[in-house]
């Protein structure tokens, strides 16, 4: 029965593909801090994008069109691309996160491989531990190849840990990472931050 489950898993890799992920560590953290995270991952409003100024519908417009030209070839599938991207834009300004540096990490952690697993067990696009589903979750760890769950619980710690390291994003990076204080992870971050920079019109 192991030698199985040890197939099916050598499988599911080779489909899915690993994934550039450190291993996150679970630390401690406040009462407070873990019931706002825990909140923020059962808050069930819609992902639509609202908007009550008609510029800002205008560039969230020109923001969709130009992230899913550019996104063509890693999502071929134009209603799934437009999904993933409606969900990225709000869950990272959800977070008060750059969608850019999100969508960076991204490209960096899977790839954009919805089924990413990394060596270590992180989960989907921005390879989220499974831990997480316990500390923060219901512990049910399969919503974290959900595309909504993944994006935001992947936001909602990004921004957990730019709070802890006061604004300093090169350090929450690492810490996202598990690679704390080591420049390879948020270097490369912050050089796929900069390919999906928006240029307003």
């Amino acid at each position: 029965m192991k030698v199985i489950l040890k197939l099916l898993v050598v499988m599911l890799l080779q489909i899915t593909g690993s994934a550039w992920a450190g291993n996150q560590k679970e630390e401690a953290m406040a009462d407070s801090v873990r019931l706002a995270l825990s909140h923020s991952i059962t808050d069930s409003a819609p992902i639509k994008a609202r908007f009550t100024d008609i510029q800002d519908r205008i560039q969230y417009l020109s923001w969709l069109g130009e992230m899913s030209d550019r996104l063509k070839k890693k999502l071929p599938d134009v209603q799934v691309r437009l999904e993933f991207l409606e969900t990225v834009w709000y869950e990272a300004r959800r977070a008060g996160l750059d969608p850019a540096m999100v969508l960076g990490l991204i490209q960096v952690e899977s790839a954009f491989r919805k089924y990413a697993l990394s060596p270590v067990g992180a989960h989907g696009y921005m390879q989220v531990m499974p831990f997480w589903s316990r500390v923060i979750g219901d512990s049910d760890r399969s919503k974290l190849f959900n595309m909504q769950a993944n994006l935001r619980y992947g936001c909602s710690i990004l921004r957990m840990y730019i709070d802890m390291e006061r604004g300093d994003l090169y350090l929450a990076l690492g810490r996202y990472n598990g690679s704390r204080g080591r420049p390879e992870y948020p270097n490369a971050v912050l050089s796929a931050w900069h390919k999906w920079k928006f240029n307003r019109v």
